[in-house]
Parts: C-alpha cells; structure tokens; sequence
C-alpha cells in the first residue's frame, strides 16, 4: 500500500519530534512534487521543515497525469496533488489534515488519515506510550486542535486530560 502525505502532517510531526512514526508505522511514505516544493518554500523562508533528503523513508513520486487532480480552487497544490497521486495509485492511504482536502478525499472514497490518526496509531502499535503529551505538543507547535476533537482523541487513545489511562469501553456482545 502506497502512503501519500501532504506537507502539514510532515511540518508538524517534524516540529514536534514525532517524524519518525511515519516510517516506523509505514515503512516508506511518499509526497509528490508540489509537498517538496511546498517544504523547499518553507525552508527557504526560515521555517523549520523537514527536509526530505535528509530521510531514505520519504520518497518524490510525480503525477502521471494533471487530468486527476481536484478542480478546486480553494485546494492548495499539495493537496490537490496528494490527492492526484492517491487516484493515480488505487489502494493508497493519503495523510492530510485540511478539512477540504479531506473532504474531497472523502467523496473520491480515498483512503486518508491525518496527523492525530496517526499519532493514535502510533499509540496502538506501541510506539508512543500516550497521545496527551504529543496533543501538547502539536498543539505548541502550531496545530489547530480545539479541546473537542482533543477529549475525542484522548478517549479513543484510553486516556484523560490528566494523563490518566481509562480502561477501553465493554462492547456488549
């Protein structure tokens, strides 16, 4: 299964130390040309970004074809090509956060994850021991996230606010 990010789930795992969960969840992740040039842009402006030759797991894949790519303009370039490339390459999970991107992903019946997806896969995998200090820290390196989504998060990952580890809920049978 192919893995396709866009730039926010690699800027924000990178700003906050957690990059490496993507090739110890995936294996390889690949961006295309629009998310390099999106990370290049950052970087030459001074942000910290991750600069993919400095990864063997993160691989450039260019789009066959522009005909796939969304006719969106409010989509930006790395997310329009994200999602391009996972039309291009069936059976593909993309990692995107933009509540556009997703949505079209979403109606494209595009697989597709996010940052908070995949910390709490990283949690489930036993590569995190909890997702309440990594929350803090998207939170503290830029990462939209109200106290909603993050409750939601913190008690899917079994834990609290507090730091706490709650027992998962009995399923009845």
């Amino acid at each position: 299964m192919l893995v396709i990010s866009n730039t926010s789930p690699l800027l924000y795992l990178h700003r906050t130390g957690y990059l490496s969960l993507l090739p110890g969840l995936y294996g390889e992740v690949v961006i295309p040309p629009a998310v390099l040039s999106e990370l290049r842009a950052g970087g030459s402006r001074g942000i910290d970004v991750p600069d993919p030759s400095d990864h063997a797991w993160l691989r450039v894949i260019p789009l066959q074809s522009r005909q796939l790519l969304p006719i969106v303009t409010d989509l930006g370039e790395g997310e329009s090509e994200a999602i391009g490339l996972a039309l291009e390459h069936p059976g593909s999970r993309l990692i995107l956060d933009d509540q556009l991107a997703r949505r079209i992903a979403r109606l494209s019946r595009l697989s597709f994850t996010g940052t908070l997806g995949v910390v709490l896969k990283a949690k489930a995998a036993g590569l995190l021991p909890s997702v309440g200090p990594v929350l803090q820290d998207l939170r503290s390196a830029g990462l939209w996230l109200d106290d909603e989504l993050v409750s939601a998060v913190l008690a899917q990952a079994c834990e609290t606010a507090e730091g706490a580890v709650t027992q998962p809920p009995h399923r009845m049978r």
